[in-house]
């Protein structure tokens, strides 16, 4: 990576705007979502494939995505990213059928794959390994799972005040500024080695991670013992076993099979997904607590979710200052710990409950718990590797949250709707949902069993403060 005298951080701001916007359209649509139905003619059984159609390109092209990155260049990669996730976001607002918008959600999706792990491999490219990089990482962390949360907010405020187009349009004007500021301030980055492109690498793996999220986002609905699910998995089984022995035999690997070697790295993608398919659902319940048990109007539902942001951004921060001094497996096992209990105060909410003593206590205990998992582990998936891995390290990374997330919620909601029996009453969703929060802190439970079990101290360093007064690598 070339020298740059850009000030990191305000690469760092750059960075972040972006993903903010990313993150911020995974849950922004979900308040929205009664009156889209009402808009466009939505069936209770396609209205799914606004939130799947994003999920499923989402997933099965970031780890392309990322490995472009490293080979194509990473801010290219961002920007072209960039172009495509607002483009998209305009033509989504301006959607006159159901179709069209499942359609632009999808080209969404794409756009998304491509500018995340540019983003997060960008970060990691900027600032050396160490306290500066821990900070950026605490920031990245703050935004990656606050924005989640922000959303719902800021969705609720637009649907009720304007209109659902709008969650949409206001992607518009931030991805215009994102672009104009990182085409002039980030710097490039890219491996110059390589030579040829492992196309069926590419094909495989990218075929393999959608038939993979779409089995799982379907498999409720076609019955996880039906033909179609069944099929699926095998389909999607066959293409990744093909693109295992296609990148053990390519001579430039779309990936380098050798990365998983890298204990730390595989143990914080494997602990991620664990973790990511409890947090990920753990929104769901909580949405459908609030606004169908509690009744909290769509605006009302967001703002109740303030402090789970602010409870992220004070853990991200505290987490990002700690790990340099007590190292980042103590702190993603606290964090864990945290997530877990938070989830049990869920699962026991009651269906005459009220928002301070029976929603409050556990989001405020889960949130300073996931706040302190997100950001050791994204240092743990992105140390001790060298700069052309970057990016293929952050594509693993966000494909192990995402592909997390749809498993988690597909089993979880699945588990929850066998307790509900077909009803939709207050009752039932709150039976539902406290077997669903249950199996979410299992997920969290099963991360932290994994990265204990794993993880060694010779595996990852500490990143102690000694290492960490070094000067930061300057952005570039």
């Amino acid at each position: 990576m070339s020298r740059h005298s850009t000030n990191p951080w305000i690469v760092l701001v750059i960075i972040c705007m972006a993903q903010f916007m990313v993150v911020l359209d995974v849950t922004i649509v979900n308040v929205a979502l009664p009156h889209i139905k009402l808009a466009l003619g939505f069936t209770n059984t396609s209205l799914q494939w606004i939130i799947n159609a994003y999920t499923l390109v989402f997933a099965g092209f970031l780890l392309l995505g990322g490995r472009a990155g490293d080979l194509l260049g990473r801010k290219r990669l961002f920007l072209i990213g960039l172009v495509i996730f607002t483009a998209a976001s305009f033509l989504n607002g301006i959607a006159s059928s159901s179709g069209m918008l499942i359609g632009f959600r999808a080209l969404q999706g794409l756009g998304a794959a491509l500018i995340s792990p540019a983003a997060l491999s960008i970060i990691s490219t900027t600032f050396a390994e160490g306290k500066e990089r821990a900070r950026a990482l605490g920031v990245w962390a703050a935004i990656a799972i606050g924005g989640s949360a922000f959303g719902l907010v800021l969705g609720g405020w637009l649907t009720q005040s304007f209109s659902w187009r709008w969650i949409f349009f206001v992607n518009v004007p931030v991805g215009i500024l994102a672009f104009i500021a990182a085409l002039r301030i980030v710097p490039e980055s890219k491996e110059a080695s390589h030579q040829a492109y492992d196309l069926a690498g590419a094909v495989t793996v990218t075929g393999g991670l959608m038939v993979l999220v779409y089995t799982i986002v379907t498999g409720h609905s076609h019955g996880w013992t039906s033909g179609t699910t069944v099929g699926g998995f095998l389909i999607a089984a066959a293409l990744l076993t093909a693109f295992v022995m296609i990148e053990r035999r390519a001579a430039e690997p779309l990936v380098r099979l050798s990365i998983f070697r890298v204990r730390s790295l595989l143990t914080a993608n494997l602990a991620m997904f664990l973790a990511f398919s409890g947090m990920f659902a753990m929104f769901y319940f909580n949405t459908l607590y609030i606004q169908e048990v509690l009744g909290f109007h769509p605006l009302k539902a967001g703002l109740s979710f303030l402090p789970f942001t602010g409870g992220i951004m004070l853990s991200a921060g505290l987490a990002s200052g700690l790990a340099p001094r007590i190292g980042v497996r103590p702190i993603a096992t606290v964090g864990m710990l945290l997530s877990i209990a938070g989830m049990l105060l869920f699962a026991r909410m009651p269906l005459g409950g009220s928002y301070s003593t029976d929603v409050l206590p556990g989001m405020l205990v889960s949130a300073l718990g996931m706040g302190a998992i997100f950001m050791p582990l994204t240092l743990m998936a992105t140390t001790g590797l060298k700069n052309e891995d970057q990016g293929l390290a952050s594509g693993l990374f966000n494909t192990s949250q995402q592909v997390g997330g749809a498993l988690g919620l597909a089993i979880l909601t699945t588990i929850a709707a066998s307790r509900e029996h077909g009803s939709f009453s207050p009752s039932a969703i709150v039976q539902g949902g406290h077997y669903g929060l249950a199996g979410a802190a299992c997920f969290v439970a099963a991360g932290l069993v994994v990265m204990l079990a794993l993880l060694r101290k010779h595996h990852v360093a500490q990143i102690q403060t000694a290492s960490a007064e070094a000067e930061p690598a300057p952005a570039g």
